[in-house]
């Protein structure tokens, strides 16, 4: 069914919280776009938002959504081979983890790193999703979206999606309107290994460093850290790894100097953000049914039937108890959505608060 109607998001998004839409649309290919945007036009103008919608593993919905829900369900994969690179062009509605897993298992190296990122196509683009020394933009030629308020078919460079740490064009006020329908990815037919933790890992097996191999042991590490959705509703990382500068890492490094650090092209310093609520000791600290995961302390599980108070409010604990501890802030990666729109983490814990 393309339209539905009071329908439950449960399905819809990873933390398996059970808040209902009041409308659902499947966005399953383009035959489908005048439709779309004439139900758009009508959910706008009886001032209801518009939630455009993938795998949902990087949503809380805080409430029931009064609004539309777009949820791209694109799919098809094209690959152009030529002598020095594969182009890739994948709709929107691919699951990302499948799209690698596809690439390593036909020799088309390079996404290695990307691997078992939850998550569908169109979504990598706007978070600018990375690991292990890889993001998104290190493959990105360009990306195809649909201007919801004009209707137009429109194409941005990789330039011009103006990628940064965990953000890109498609995070501001000015693309509020973009669902994002294609990714084009180019990579190399000569490969190079991207991955000093993979790498390491491969030389203590004494195995042989190819992609497969890197792409192994990837997944095997986060298998082994990361709890399954499907037992343990959740969003991946949930907070940012923060960024300082040198002066306030060198401080850090004199008080903690096994701490892990990486330093920036920027000359500042990235700060590992599972490492600091672990050192908070915060592994397994739960409210109501939503806890800190006991092997990933970047990760916050609904172990527990949680609600979404129970999953903002430990975020808040979690943020306070490592400012309190370290003077550094934690930026969620997750986003907060409530029943008018996208609502901002600090305006949603502070009223939690009061």
């Amino acid at each position: 069914m393309m339209i539905e109607t009071n329908s439950s998001l449960k399905a819809f998004n990873t933390f398996s919280i059970d808040a209902k839409t009041k409308t659902l649309f499947h966005f399953k290919n383009m035959t489908q776009l005048s439709e779309l945007l004439t139900v758009v036009k009508a959910v706008r103008s009886e001032n209801r938002p518009v939630l455009i919608l993938g795998a949902g593993s990087n949503i809380l919905f805080c409430e029931d959504f009064s609004g539309l829900v777009i949820r791209v369900e694109l799919t098809g994969v094209d690959i152009i081979a030529s002598e020095n690179s594969y182009l890739l062009q994948v709709a929107a509605g691919e699951n990302w983890h499948q799209l690698v897993t596809h690439c390593i298992d036909n020799g088309i190296d390079g996404l290695e790193n990307l691997a078992l990122i939850p998550g569908v196509v169109g979504a990598a683009p706007i978070q600018n999703i990375g690991a292990y020394g890889s993001e998104f933009k290190d493959f990105c030629e360009s990306v195809d979206y649909i201007d919801l308020q004009t209707g137009e078919c429109l194409n941005l460079s990789a330039a011009q999606c103006l990628f940064a740490y965990r953000d890109s064009i498609f995070k501001s006020k000015t693309m509020e309107n973009a669902l994002i329908t294609k990714v084009t990815l180019k990579l190399p037919r000569k490969w190079q290994a991207n991955s000093r933790y993979a790498l390491s890992k491969s030389a203590e097996s004494g195995l042989e460093i190819t992609a497969q191999t890197i792409y192994d042991a990837i997944c095997q590490t986060r298998n082994d850290k990361l709890p399954d959705p499907e037992q343990y509703g959740n969003a991946g990382s949930f907070f940012k790894n923060p960024v300082v500068n040198q002066k306030k890492a060198a401080q850090l490094l004199k008080a903690y100097p096994k701490m892990p650090h990486y330093p920036q092209a920027d000359g500042q310093v990235k700060l590992a953000a599972g490492w600091l609520i672990e050192q908070a000791n915060l592994k397994g600290k739960t409210i109501g049914g939503a806890a800190v995961h006991q092997q990933q302390a970047l990760v916050l599980i609904n172990q527990n039937n949680a609600s979404a108070a129970d999953i903002f409010q430990l975020a808040e604990f979690v943020r306070i108890t490592v400012k309190d501890k370290f003077k550094v802030s934690l930026e969620p990666e997750v986003r907060f959505i409530g029943c008018q729109g996208e609502t901002n983490l600090t305006e949603v814990l502070n009223d939690v608060r009061a």
